[in-house]
């Protein structure tokens, strides 16, 4: 247990253990019996904690896989949101690139709970809004990445920040989901390096 941890009053430290455990027992359910067979009673009882306690920290079932795709992005965002500062065309290639293949390489690592959210996306009205939110954070980081190269004369000046962002993310995106469909695996950093070459050949040649 961490020192901020130790700090807290018990009644504190009891809840954000419940709550802990409940988001393990919910990841767990998920991946075994996927989204729509999974209930929140199934979720509570592996968690061994009652349904008044529950529902303290979770709305349902959807709200409770919200919170789980919110730790599994965690992952994402700091892959996204690596430092992106290149001094020429050919060090952005490089950046762009390195940052493609371990965005596709953490949806292979987290095959399983990406099939779970993918499948939520589809059913869920609360998961569907939540990924197009997680979604606009990528593009909007993308779009600063877009804004750095073109402040520094690296690329294009006649095209639409924002707009390229979006096709560079959903290019990335549906790549995302076929490796989570595809059991026998793919060739990930093949489609790094040929993504990135369709991408920065656009963008970076005047």
């Amino acid at each position: 247990m961490d020192t901020s941890q130790e700090k807290m009053p018990a009644r504190k430290r009891r809840s954000l253990e419940t709550r802990k455990r409940l988001l393990e027992a919910g990841r767990a359910q998920f991946i075994e019996s996927g989204f729509q067979k999974t209930t929140i009673s199934q979720i509570i009882k592996r968690a061994n904690t009652g349904y008044g306690t529950a529902y303290v920290h979770f709305n349902g079932k959807d709200d409770l896989l919200i919170q789980v795709m919110e730790e599994v992005m965690v992952q994402f965002y700091e892959i996204a949101e690596l430092p992106f500062t290149p001094k020429s065309r050919e060090e952005a290639s490089i950046m762009i690139e390195k940052q493609a293949g371990l965005f596709l390489q953490m949806a292979h690592e987290e095959r399983q709970m990406m099939q779970v959210i993918e499948e939520a996306i589809r059913l869920s009205d609360e998961v569907n809004r939540k990924w197009k939110e997680i979604r606009e954070r990528f593009i909007k980081g993308i779009e600063q990445d877009i804004r750095y190269s073109q402040a520094h004369g690296l690329a294009r000046m006649d095209v639409n920040p924002y707009l390229i962002a979006q096709g560079w993310f959903f290019a990335n995106e549906m790549y995302l989901w076929e490796i989570v469909k595809n059991e026998d695996g793919y060739p990930v950093q093949e489609i790094a390096r040929n993504l990135t070459a369709m991408y920065t050949s656009g963008l970076y040649t005047l």
